[in-house]
């Protein structure tokens, strides 16, 4: 059998078509990349494992990388919408820019140019709200914190709260550096946005 025929004989196998016809990205920093975990121990890694078991049809793809900001999400966003066609995308950025001290305006104006990318790529949005350390006072950590609040409700997307925070507060959950959670929190951290990103898992490419 030539390679033409076996693909088209695979194509046809019942179910060969439904799987993996949608994808999920994720656009986001070290606490999506892995950062410090053991290879395939992350929680975008687990959300992987999960979806095989409960929508097989959905894949991910994880475009996070360490030390990441909003500004490099807008200037990564579009090339991987295009690349991938996702149907749902998952930003997870703003913990950097929060390290830096970056203004709340622009950190705001990155975030609705990432939605709007996606929304106009098709895609269903999730944003995932950063972690802020009290670094530059409370001000600039409330400013934040309602940032995502307010652009989750103003583009009418999902907005996950902090998927962090609690597993922060929990002794021996966080690596050396105090910042980046540890295996033992990649469970909880899936666990918190699971419940968020569920009811939007509805693949369009399986609707009859």
């Amino acid at each position: 059998m030539n390679y033409r025929v076996w693909l088209w004989v695979l194509l046809w196998i019942p179910g060969w078509a439904a799987a993996n016809s949608c994808s999920l990205l994720i656009v986001g920093d070290s606490l999506s990349s892995g950062y410090g975990l053991a290879t395939g121990s992350g929680w975008v890694d687990r959300l992987s494992i999960r979806l095989g078991k409960t929508a097989p049809e959905w894949r991910v793809v994880n475009a996070s990388v360490s030390g990441d900001t909003t500004q490099n999400g807008v200037q990564r966003l579009q090339p991987a919408l295009d690349r991938h066609r996702p149907q749902g995308v998952l930003i997870e950025l703003g913990g950097n820019d929060a390290l830096r001290g970056t203004p709340p305006g622009t950190i705001r104006q990155n975030l609705v140019t990432m939605i709007r990318q996606a929304k106009a790529a098709g895609a269903w949005v999730a944003l995932l709200e950063a972690p802020v350390l009290p670094n530059y006072g409370k001000p600039y950590a409330e400013a934040l914190t309602r940032l995502y609040i307010d652009v989750a409700r103003e583009e009418k997307v999902v907005r996950v709260p902090c998927f962090v925070c609690k597993v922060a507060l929990v002794p021996g959950m966080m690596q050396a550096d105090g910042i980046h959670p540890n295996e033992k929190a990649q469970d909880a951290m899936l666990d918190a946005v699971w419940p968020h990103i569920k009811p939007k898992l509805r693949c369009p490419a399986n609707k009859p």
